[in-house]
């Protein structure tokens, strides 16, 4: 019996293929031969490439911020949302956010999904860190040092990992803490 295939599948695997092999393995035959179906297939459900990457960006989007925002979201207590963040940061793949960054270099819809998505994830750490009781004028510059800290560890494309890794974590987390919460004034 064959498998019937979703647009779901199609999309997921254009993400692994984004993460693997980059923006120029987002092709209908590539991918068919992956999933092992033929090209109809993929026209059955997307009427060209263009809006199969279309959907593939969309999920980029879904899958790097909006479903780590919801699992942030439902944390309580709320100060438990930073260091979540930047565990899941510090500890995930930097393949697929590589990726994407490569194809908004070249490809002005991916460039504009990822500047929304940069624009979602700083309100977002700003918001969580003026919920933490960081002063206004303050937060958005750390929400800055926080997110630019990542980029340059996602695109740097260096693991750190262990006590190294832990003692970053505990510096950045000291970032999101109100003055009265870190001892100074």
């Amino acid at each position: 019996m064959l498998q019937k295939l979703t647009p779901d599948d199609w999309i997921r695997a254009g993400l692994k293929a984004l993460a693997r092999d980059g923006f120029t393995a987002l092709k209908a035959d590539q991918i068919a031969k992956t999933l092992a179906v033929s090209r109809g297939s993929f026209y059955w459900h997307f009427a060209d490439v263009a809006a199969f990457e279309r959907a593939v960006m969309r999920r980029w989007r879904d899958v790097m911020a909006e479903a780590i925002i919801r699992d942030l979201d439902s944390l309580t207590p709320a100060s438990a949302r930073l260091p979540r963040l930047l565990r899941l940061a510090f500890d995930g793949d930097a393949a697929l956010e590589i990726a994407m960054r490569a194809w908004a270099a070249s490809d002005p819809r991916a460039r504009a999904v990822v500047r929304s998505v940069d624009k979602r994830r700083l309100t977002y750490l700003e918001r969580m860190l003026r919920g933490g009781g960081v002063a206004a004028q303050n937060a958005a510059a750390r929400a800055h040092i926080l997110y630019w800290t990542y980029l340059g560890f996602a695109l740097s494309a260096k693991p750190v990992t262990g006590r190294a890794r832990d003692r970053l974590i505990e510096e950045l987390a000291e970032l999101g803490r109100a003055p009265a919460a870190r001892g100074a004034g």
